[in-house]
């Protein structure tokens, strides 16, 4: 008689994206005792966290969903964050994951020990797991710029993650510091709006120009009546954005970068007349050296009269408003903190101990690394999801956290079958990789001589430097020679003391 299979006890830190599908997969394949720890009121992650004017996706809908709920409903081509933040909602209602979920409770400490995590919580509740996974994503800590005088302003002054809607914008004078992605999406918001917008850019940035189209009643009806037309629909996507994005900015396509660079060079051109602007919107960094920019509003809005660019440097934030370099002083209402997320703190700030209390800051004092981007050395039982070299870029995100999740589940299960009771990633595969992901960097976009959210401390980047198809095929099985495993011997009752034993027959 075939054993049965052992059922371990999971807890899955976060409640976005890939919290939810981490907690579907688990379910799906015969694991039930699962705790999730949400830090915020409602699960959704970043889309939950950014509510700004103009907030959509800049991966085409159909692409955007998991491969197990597909979406009919999306109104545009790039869904809007109030149509991804209802669609998470859905899902987590649809397959049970809401009522699993524990909200408003953060995780303060995680610390592993006998072959068991350890995880304490806000709450001041402690909970024992055999495995502990780190699905808070990369978007979910707000990068504040370091600017002398930012908390001296007298006026209004949030970041982009925290959007005062109670500020009506309307005829007041609003500074914008940034013009990433989240930029180019909300500053057409504001001019059109009518506020009076004066944008701080340090560096420009490369726009692909893709139409945003609305889709019809009619056109969902035909997607719902039709699913091999929406994955028809999301096949062209991936198509796109794999056989020409990424093969451009990895060095695999020589002829893909010439013709994306063409393309956004063109489209700067075209869409900016006046020469002295085109001048200060033209990057001088290789296309794809930061992350592209998916949009069709932004060029437009910068040639208002209402939108002013300016590109001095900043030299410091005062009461009134923001002071250049050059001299000059912009009195504002409202200043806008557009300048992204830290990507690497992962799943800090929380006091992650593993093995003999290592510290996570310690272990990653000198460099960010982790085994095929979800395994560490000295966190036996822990899986990171996006981690390091994730391929992260103008793709899918929910693509690579299934096809982490299932790499993960194939991992549990073998521990499910009693190999192991502990397994952890070899230091000498994690250096193989780490040296594998260099040599691919070499080729790409990414060394293009910029700075950019994509790199770590040490000027790397942190992306997977070679093909979409490549990262799939490679993460198809688990090379258990990469890990080391073990079993724990069951901890042995302590045996009384002699004296004690002796004192119990006396008193007998």
């Amino acid at each position: 008689m075939a054993q049965a299979m052992r059922d371990p006890s999971v807890v899955i830190i976060g409640a976005g994206m890939t919290g939810i599908l981490m907690t579907i997969k688990l379910r799906e394949a015969g694991i039930t005792n699962i705790t999730i720890l949400e830090k915020k009121d409602n699960l959704g992650g970043t889309w939950r966290e950014n509510t700004y004017p103009g907030v959509a996706c800049d991966v085409p809908s159909y692409m955007y969903t998991y491969s197990f709920e597909p979406n009919a409903e999306w109104s545009n081509r790039f869904a809007r964050g109030p149509e991804i933040q209802e669609y998470f909602e859905r899902v987590g209602r649809k397959y049970g994951v809401t009522d699993l979920i524990r909200f408003n409770e953060a995780v303060t400490e995680a610390e592993y020990k006998d072959a068991k995590w350890t995880v304490k919580t806000s709450k001041g509740d402690t909970i024992v797991a055999d495995f502990l996974i780190g699905a808070t994503g990369i978007l979910h800590h707000p990068a504040k710029p370091d600017i002398a005088g930012l908390d001296s302003f007298k006026g209004t002054m949030f970041h982009t993650a925290e959007w005062d809607h109670s500020v009506d914008m309307k005829g007041k004078r609003v500074g914008v510091i940034g013009t990433g992605s989240t930029a180019a999406q909300f500053i057409p918001e504001l001019v059109n709006a009518g506020a009076d917008v004066h944008v701080f850019q340090r560096t420009p940035q490369w726009i692909w120009k893709l139409a945003d189209k609305e889709y019809s009643e009619a056109h969902k009806e035909r997607m719902r009546k039709s699913p091999a037309l929406m994955n028809l629909y999301k096949r062209s996507a991936t198509a796109l954005l794999s056989q020409i994005f990424t093969k451009a900015v990895t060095g695999e396509g020589k002829l893909q970068r010439v013709l994306l660079e063409k393309y956004v060079k063109h489209n700067l051109k075209k869409s900016v007349k006046d020469p002295e602007l085109r001048r200060k919107l033209t990057p001088n960094y290789k296309v794809g050296c930061k992350r592209l920019i998916i949009n069709n509003t932004f060029y437009d809005a910068i040639q208002k009269p209402n939108a002013h660019l300016i590109t001095e440097g900043i030299d410091c934030i005062n009461e009134a408003g923001i002071a250049t370099k050059d001299g000059e002083q912009h009195d504002l209402d409202v200043i806008v903190l557009s300048t992204g997320f830290n990507p690497t703190a992962y799943m800090r700030p929380m006091n992650m101990l593993g093995r003999d209390g290592l510290h996570i800051d310690k272990a990653w004092e000198q460099k960010i690394k982790a085994y095929r981007s979800v395994a560490m050395e000295n966190y036996p039982n822990f899986f990171l999801m996006l981690g390091p070299n994730t391929p992260i870029g103008n793709f899918s995100v929910i693509a690579m956290s299934e096809v982490q999740t299932d790499y993960i589940i194939k991992l549990i299960n073998r521990w499910r079958n009693d190999e192991f009771d502990e397994l952890e990633a070899k230091p000498e595969a994690i250096d193989n990789f780490m040296a594998y992901i260099k040599e691919g960097l070499k080729n790409t976009a990414w060394v293009g001589g910029c700075q950019s959210w994509y790199l770590d401390g040490d000027g790397d980047p942190i992306l997977w430097p070679y093909t979409w198809e490549q990262w799939v095929d490679e993460m198809k099985e688990p090379d258990m020679a990469s890990y080391s495993t073990q079993k724990v011997a069951p901890a042995q009752p302590k045996k009384r003391r002699a004296s004690a034993k002796k004192t119990e027959e006396a008193t007998a």
